[in-house]
């Protein structure tokens, strides 16, 4: 591989886990459209591109989410009762989301994933809680929400916590809790949604070398050597300062990246 894309890889991996453990987002909005390019460069076939940016994007997540999530538990932020309650609904809907992937093209895919890229950067930029409305629901509503969350952060290769977040939040969570919570929920995402994409991609005509379904191996390596080093730095920035200014900045990221992702729909 090139010393340079390795380089690429290792500062959006960097970055990556920065943003997983400071917002628990699992990264994914970043890793999605930067491996898209990668894979592009590297003569991957353009129908293949997006859908396995997207599957890596999920891998790295499990390691991540470990990662991040323990530097959460030191402060005893994460709600493992919600956990608990969402992950099945989660598992189930984390094997559909790629399912659903599978089935666009990638000019649709690209679409739907700019789409969500820049309602999320909007809602981090305008940066409004939903107010505390009600209770968190009983099992069978804690299912379906997980079921939600894990079909929409499958299908784009997140970790659930733009959805999760304001989710636990509408229903009495404080701000703190529910980012630590999303950050436990990215495993169970990415661990049901990495299966999957394995199952749906394995045999896929004109993959690359050294690719498990959809998954691309080696960006899958060098990502998470970098990650998992910097999402309990995350996390630990998360409790100890504000993080409006950072959000707004990385809102603005998310803006170009859905920029991009709008450009590669449409050549």
């Amino acid at each position: 591989m090139d010393p340079l894309i390795i380089l690429a890889l290792l500062a959006m991996g960097c970055f990556g886990g920065f943003a997983a453990g400071l917002l628990g987002v699992g990264g994914g909005m970043i890793l999605v459209p930067f491996m898209t390019m990668i894979l592009t460069a590297r003569g991957v076939p353009d129908e293949l591109v997006v859908h396995m940016a997207i599957a890596t994007s999920l891998g790295t997540i499990m390691f991540t989410s470990l990662s991040s999530v323990r530097a959460h538990h030191k402060h005893g932020a994460v709600v493992w009762r919600i956990v608990k309650l969402l992950a099945p609904g989660i598992l189930i809907g984390s094997t559909i989301g790629p399912w659903i992937g599978k089935q666009m093209n990638t000019a649709t895919l690209s679409m739907f994933f700019g789409v969500f890229v820049a309602f999320s950067a909007t809602q981090m930029l305008v940066n409004k809680k939903p107010a505390a409305a009600r209770d968190l629901p009983k099992a069978p509503g804690m299912f379906a929400a997980g079921g939600v969350i894990g079909v929409l952060a499958g299908l784009v290769g997140a970790g659930g916590g733009f959805v999760s977040v304001p989710f636990m939040t509408w229903c009495g969570v404080r701000i703190h809790n529910a980012v630590a919570t999303s950050a436990a929920l990215g495993f169970p995402i990415a661990l049901a949604g990495t299966l999957a994409n394995i199952v749906y991609g394995w045999g896929e005509p004109g993959l690359p070398d050294y690719s498990l379904g959809f998954i691309y191996v080696p960006a899958l390596l060098i990502i998470v050597a970098a990650s998992v080093t910097m999402a309990p730095l995350g996390a630990r920035t998360a409790h100890r300062m504000p993080v409006k200014g950072l959000q707004r900045i990385f809102a603005l990221i998310l803006y170009s990246l859905a920029a991009y992702m709008f450009w590669k729909a449409a050549t």
